[in-house]
């Protein structure tokens, strides 16, 4: 699984062994534990590569794959688009946290980019 976390001035990219089934209701569980409040809804995520970068024919393949979308924003980047799950305490904000469970291939190229591409918020 991977966990995309969002911050007000920027966001982290994370590679979970864990399932996103179990990981999303020990969330909703610790919430609930703590009086914390917790939304919860399907959404999209999306981070910006550089457009000339190492790995483009692979994510081009996974794009083809359904398993993201790819759109070139302009001559210097390019922005991933992922399905998944939102997880925020307030609805209006755009702080939070997006899951998201795709083939363990497909995770660990985006989690391998993360470490050696400079990703950008989207």
């Amino acid at each position: 699984m991977l966990k995309l976390t969002y911050t007000e001035n920027s966001f982290s990219l994370e590679y979970l062994e864990e399932n996103l089934t179990d990981w999303v209701n020990k969330r909703v569980i610790m919430a609930v534990h703590s009086a914390t409040k917790l939304h919860v809804e399907p959404s999209t995520a999306a981070f910006l590569l550089p457009a000339e970068f190492s790995h483009l024919t692979d994510l081009k393949k996974l794009n083809q794959e359904n398993i993201l979308e790819l759109c070139p924003c302009d001559a210097s980047s390019i922005e991933v688009i992922l399905k998944g799950t939102w997880l925020t305490s307030d609805t209006e904000s755009e702080s939070g946290i997006f899951v998201t469970a795709l083939s363990k291939s497909a995770e660990l190229l985006l989690h391998q980019l993360s470490k050696a591409e400079q990703l950008c918020y989207a």
